[in-house]
């Protein structure tokens, strides 16, 4: 009886114990990925490998990190390797779920895209990457994804083409320009977030290459959406989100009055706005030259910025 106990009781712990372990186990890989200790992220998720066929969404949202880290690297067999099976065993899961049942496996499968359409592009088959990218579009519509693979899909390809027309349901500061009003200017479009850090870092450097360069032909353009909720996460509606942005939001991190900031949610999932800000650069001739999703600094921006300012095209 002692010894049926005692077994009964260390079952019991480790049960207690491995959940801990497994939420434990992604933020540890995802920062050794994001350091490119591609060596140690590996081996720390090898080391916590579930036996066949108890793949878990938590430990395939870690494998996921390992190919990203891989990718950051360079190291793109790495990268694929985890990527395909990553993807491959999230399809499985989702035999058995719906991908937005928990946090882990939209995480694991959108990395897995992503990863896997960057390493065909570093093989030099970026028309197999769009591809790629357009069916599983067209194949995750309507999820938490969505966005994240516009966004992957517009950094392969978007860049040389047309400046897609804004949609402007409604808007704050000045009133919109069209496309076509806005050719003959070289323009910004900062897509921003009001909960976003990054954005207010990013807004006095705006504000600064407004200063220097607006009467050289450089027109900055804000837009953003609503998100349903306002400071410290309370939930609005988009009147409230809206009232919001015009009082407690403008006197905290005030918008510039010469900025047009149009609001529509349509442009985020256009535009695959899943990171914030999101910085698109177009030239005189409305082309797009520079697809950025995330901070830039003021010197990053100035060289992409002056040739155009210039009437070079680059």
């Amino acid at each position: 009886m002692k010894a049926r106990s005692l077994t009964t009781v260390v079952v019991a712990a480790a049960l207690l114990i491995a959940p801990a372990l497994a939420a434990d186990l992604v933020p540890q890989v995802r920062a050794l990925a994001q350091k490119q200790d591609v060596a140690a992220a590996r081996q720390l998720v090898e080391k916590n490998r579930p036996p066949q066929p108890r793949i878990t969404a938590e430990w395939l949202a870690a494998a996921s990190w390992v190919a990203r880290g891989a990718s950051f690297a360079g190291q793109w067999d790495v990268a694929q390797k985890y990527a395909q099976e990553t993807f491959d065993a999230s399809i499985e899961l989702l035999a058995k779920r719906a991908l937005d049942a928990d946090r882990d496996l939209p995480i694991a499968l959108g990395a897995a895209m992503e990863v896997l359409a960057h390493s065909y592009d570093a093989a030099g088959e970026r028309g197999a990457a769009v591809d790629f990218l357009r069916r599983q579009r067209d194949a995750y519509r309507g999820t938490s994804i969505e966005t994240r693979i516009q966004k992957n899909l517009l950094l392969l390809s978007l860049e040389g083409k047309p400046f897609p027309p804004l949609a402007v349901e409604q808007h704050l500061g000045p009133p919109p320009r069209t496309t076509e009003e806005l050719k003959g200017n070289v323009v910004l479009f900062f897509f921003w977030a009001h909960w976003c850090g990054d954005c207010k870092r990013q807004k006095p450097i705006l504000e600064g290459l407004h200063e220097s360069y607006a009467e050289k032909g450089l027109v900055i353009v804000g837009p953003t959406q609503f998100y349903g909720y306002v400071a410290r996460g309370v939930d609005a509606t988009p009147e409230q989100e809206l009232a919001y942005l015009t009082s407690a939001y403008q006197k905290s991190n005030p918008l510039p009055s010469w900025m047009s900031v149009p609001i529509s949610n349509t442009n985020f999932l256009n535009f695959g706005v899943s990171t914030t800000p999101t910085l698109v650069l177009v030239g005189w001739d409305g082309i797009v030259r520079m697809y950025h999703p995330g901070h830039m600094s003021r010197e990053e921006l100035e060289a992409r910025i002056l040739p155009l300012l210039a009437g070079a095209s680059d």
